[in-house]
């Protein structure tokens, strides 16, 4: 009886194992845990910012099917800097994301281990994420009102918008490619590689640039051949 009873729970501790064979298989991939958790959070983000974005789209008169995507963009770059980078400015200024055990902190010391400048309150990235959370997010949200309303403002808010991002950008990275990429994916993990460093910062290169083009185009579309000269082109050219 006592074999069989060791026998009995010997069976009922071997699937335990199961789950960790599941996450073993998980490790294997790059991901952990907290990359899920993180990537979720994600995920409802986007859904809940293309929700936002469909019903606006669906109310604007004749609107262009391209325009509902823009709306998504926006709604997920203000979202994105007003509810992610914001805790990260926030923690940086009172403490480092390493040392803090705030909640809040989760989502950036997972970004960390692609970019240690961001676990230590690196000068340079605080001084730019303050710019990105107070200036881009207002932008964002200024532009959506430009689309939403038909604004007259509409491409130029987007363009500023678009050099600010790009601008950012380059300001982010440029720094570490100078001085031999010493904080970026120092643990040499692919995910870390192409996912956070790659896809996630390369999306705020793409889109803006797409952007950028679109309001050139729309410009180019209002102003087809337009040689009338400003107020202040006819003031220097006044001939004496």
């Amino acid at each position: 009886m006592k074999e069989r009873g060791m026998a009995m729970t010997d069976n009922l501790t071997e699937p335990a194992g199961q789950p960790g064979q599941a996450l073993e298989l998980v490790a294997d991939s790059g991901l952990s845990l907290t990359s899920v958790v993180c990537l979720s959070i994600v995920v409802v983000v986007l859904l809940l910012c293309y929700l936002i974005a469909d019903r606006q789209w669906k109310s604007l008169p004749r609107a262009p099917y391209y325009e509902k995507w823009i709306l998504f963009w926006l709604w997920y770059d203000a979202f994105t800097h007003l509810l992610m980078e914001g805790p990260f400015v926030w923690i940086s200024l009172v403490e480092t994301v390493d040392t803090s055990q705030n909640l809040l902190a989760i989502l950036w010391k997972e970004y960390g281990l692609a970019d240690t400048r961001w676990l230590h309150s690196d000068p340079t990235i605080v001084s730019l994420e303050i710019l990105t959370v107070v200036l881009d997010s207002g932008l964002a949200l200024l532009l959506v009102y430009a689309i939403v309303k038909s604004r007259s403002y509409r491409h130029f808010v987007q363009i500023v918008l678009c050099v600010c991002e790009l601008y950012g950008g380059w300001m982010t990275f440029a720094p570490e490619w100078l001085t031999g990429n010493v904080s970026l994916n120092p643990n040499n993990n692919a995910l870390h590689l192409w996912l956070y460093l790659t896809f996630f910062n390369g999306v705020w290169v793409v889109i803006p640039l797409l952007l950028l083009y679109h309001s050139w185009s729309e410009m180019q579309r209002v102003f087809p051949n337009h040689h009338a000269k400003s107020g202040l082109s006819r003031l220097f050219n006044k001939k004496k």
